[in-house]
């Protein structure tokens, strides 16, 4: 049998789409994006220029945030470069190479994100159920590690997927129903038999979507049991309060997530305005929410927000 290789021709482009039905309207609609990508670079930067000026936010709490700020500015920098064109100047044309770049920036900053908020929840269970062992488990080395893992995690689950898709041959149609690169996007395009990508998926899908937020709930479930049975009201409050802002990170990652899982799947007939909006919010919501929420509610990165500020002006 001859090896099935992309018979696509060259030069190949994705063509992208817009806001559907509001074409005429992209100049105004790039208000609020322009609006968003700057809340976005300017609190993850914010963020990361708080946590590297403070020494006393040299702690593993805060060097996981530092790692959810940096994969919120990867996600920010990998959608920026197509949708703000578009909106702008109606660039609509992205080459075969840019796109799969794209696809896997996007997906690995994504799976990324996901993978920093497991971290992050083992953090916490390490800081609430086993607090005089915390320093000597969560080491910088270790917390060093775990980073690495996260970036080989991304890149391990991903490359199969591009290469897979890669290697098929895409049919005469280029039109992608987004303003970027998505995987349940450009398979549609494919001519061919996609049942091992659409397998491969499905798998990660299961150790994305599925197994980090039952790894997740399994830690907030053991710190729900150690705070119940030990501590006294106020400090049931207190540990409750240090792991909202977590908790609320995971949530605006992880329904939009699955919604657009879900739509991709599921409500494939539905308007095209819905496919868009979920995949803005699912792309945009955690980089523009996450620094809001963590200056919002945690007391330490306010405080540097403000000394941040304040040395600014005193300068």
């Amino acid at each position: 049998m001859s090896e099935v290789t992309n018979t696509t021709k060259y030069p190949f482009y994705f063509i992208f789409t817009g806001i559907p039905g509001y074409e005429d309207s992209h100049i105004w609609i790039s208000i609020p994006f322009s609006c968003l990508y700057t809340v976005s670079i300017l609190g993850n930067t914010t963020i990361l220029a708080v946590i590297r000026k403070q020494p006393s936010l040299h702690q593993p709490m805060y060097l996981f945030l530092s790692m959810l700020a940096l994969t919120d500015l990867g996600l920010t920098f990998t959608t920026l470069p197509t949708l703000m064109p578009l909106l702008w100047l109606n660039v609509r044309k992205i080459s075969f190479e840019a796109c799969f770049a794209q696809f896997f920036f996007l997906h690995g900053f994504s799976f990324m994100e996901s993978s920093v908020l497991l971290a992050m929840s083992f953090d916490r269970y390490v800081a609430i159920c086993r607090p005089l062992h915390y320093a000597t488990i969560l080491t910088n080395e270790v917390i060093g590690r775990i980073g690495i893992a996260i970036i080989c995690r991304s890149v391990l689950a991903i490359l199969p997927l591009l290469f897979l898709l890669k290697r098929l041959p895409f049919c005469s149609s280029h039109l992608l129903s987004h303003s970027y690169c998505l995987h349940q996007d450009m398979i549609h395009l494919v001519c061919s038999d996609i049942r091992f990508n659409s397998w491969y998926g499905f798998v990660l899908v299961l150790l994305i979507i599925v197994l980090d937020p039952l790894l997740i709930v399994l830690s907030y479930s053991l710190i729900l049991k150690s705070i119940l049975s030990t501590a006294s009201w106020t400090e049931r409050l207190r540990a409750l309060n240090n792991c909202l802002s977590h908790i609320l990170a995971v949530l605006v990652l992880y329904v939009p997530m699955v919604g657009l899982s879900m739509t991709h799947r599921f409500a494939r007939n539905a308007s095209p305005l819905v496919h868009v909006t979920m995949a803005n919010i699912y792309l945009l919501a955690p980089p523009v929410m996450n620094p809001i929420i963590y200056s919002v509610k945690t007391k330490q990165i306010r405080q540097g927000i403000l000394h941040l500020l304040f040395q600014k002006k005193v300068h």
